[in-house]
This record gives structure tokens, C-alpha cells and sequence, in this order.
């Protein structure tokens, strides 16, 4: 037996073509109800309910009840992170689904990424943050610097708050479609958030594409561009 992480496992469960549809669809960020995953993996409520027991138990998905129903969400960043690391694997190597369609590219452009912004206005702000001084990189990290931090503050993100969560403030996340960093963890989070709350931009319903407004494309050139 070899020792060390079993990622046979892990890669038994995403490789089913039912579950792997269950999990994109998780990564809108949106609870969901089996009965929503089923039509997006395209099988029966029976059939779904199994693979969720599944994903559940390998704690790659959570499920919370509400009243009657159960809701399912991804099980965390490091999932959600994983994913979109897969996708952009499975990308680069041309394994790429025939049905194609004008969400293409608006998907290209303005996406959720589990919980953060992705595409090429997630890439950007990353760019910008970055030319900004707001982060540093490394090879392997990012980092959030004191003048990150007080823009930070001043955007309307509250960092005292982040610093007491066990997510890192910080984290680089490959973008599976220009396969570039584009910026995860909780501040991607909270900036994507604030961005909402402020009207820069909205979600589509039923999809992960984020729409930006004129004056939200305006203000954010004005904050990140490069």
C-alpha cells in the first residue's frame, strides 16, 4: 500500500459524468435541491440522490435542511478550487463540450468561481491589484500588503472580519478558460460581494455568468484597471 493521500478516490468520484455535472453546477456558489442537481446531471432523482450520498460522505458537497427541503453547496473553497484547476486542465488539453452557445462567452468574461470572480474581469482585478500593490505573488502564494489592506477597508470590506475567518485572505486560483491566476479566498469573495452590493454588477439567473453595469464597468476600470 502506498502511503499518502488517496486521490484515486477523489478522482473516481469526479470522473463520473453525472457527479462531475453536479459539482460544475455547485460551483454557481448557489445552494441547490436534488431535484435541481438530477436535471443539471441529467438522471433521475433516484440516481442523484445516490451520488450525492456519495459526494457527501467524501465531504466534496454539504447539504443543510431548510423546512422540508435539503440544500446542497460545494464543500469548501479547497473543492471549488480544485475544480476550476481540472477544468482548466481539461481545457488546455482540448477536452472541450460540443454544445457551445452565447453563454461562452459571457462565461469568459464575467464568471463566479464558486464564491470569487473569474474570467477576464477576475483576471484583471487580480492584474490590477497586483500593479497596484494591493498583493504580492509568489510562486506559490498570494499575499494581501498593508496597502492592500487599507483599500481594502476603504472599499467597504470589512478585514477584521476575514482575519477572523479560517479561510486565507489570499489565494491564486488558475482560470480554467485563459488559463491565468484570477484572485481566491475570502477577500475575492468579499470583493465580488461588494462589487454586487454597490450595483457594479449582477448574476444571471440559473447561470455563473456575471453581467457588469456601464457604471460598474466604469468604476472598475477606475479602481483595477491597468
Amino acid at each position: 500500500m502506498k502511503e499518502g493521500p488517496d486521490i484515486s478516490r477523489i478522482a473516481a468520484l469526479i470522473g463520473d459524468p453525472a457527479r462531475a455535472n453536479i459539482l460544475t453546477a455547485l460551483m454557481s456558489g448557489k445552494a441547490l435541491t436534488a431535484t435541481e442537481l438530477a436535471g443539471e446531471a441529467g438522471v433521475t432523482l433516484q440516481t442523484a440522490s445516490a451520488h450525492l450520498g456519495k459526494l457527501e460522505a467524501a465531504e466534496m458537497i454539504h447539504c443543510r435542511k431548510s423546512g422540508r427541503h435539503k440544500y446542497f453547496t460545494l464543500g469548501g473553497d479547497d473543492v471549488g478550487h480544485a475544480l476550476e484547476a481540472l477544468m482548466g486542465l481539461a481545457a488546455g488539453a482540448g477536452h472541450l463540450r460540443t454544445r457551445t452557445g452565447p453563454k461562452d462567452a459571457a462565461l469568459r468574461e464575467a464568471r463566479v468561481c464558486y464564491n470569487h470572480l473569474a474570467g477576464e474581469k477576475g483576471i484583471a482585478l487580480f492584474q490590477g491589484m497586483l500593479s497596484r500593490g494591493f498583493v504580492s505573488e509568489t510562486d506559490e502564494d498570494v499575499i494581501l500588503t498593508d496597502t492592500g489592506a487599507k483599500f481594502l477597508i476603504s472599499f467597504g470590506v470589512d478585514l477584521k472580519a476575514l482575519k477572523r475567518n479560517k479561510t486565507p485572505l489570499c489565494r491564486p486560483c488558475l482560470d480554467w478558460s485563459a488559463r491565468r491566476t484570477h484572485l481566491a479566498g475570502s477577500v475575492g469573495r468579499a470583493l465580488l460581494t461588494q462589487m454586487q452590493e454597490m450595483g457594479w454588477a449582477n448574476r444571471i439567473e440559473g447561470t455563473r455568468v456575471v453581467k457588469f453595469t456601464s457604471k460598474g464597468e466604469a468604476a472598475f476600470q477606475q479602481e483595477f484597471g491597468t
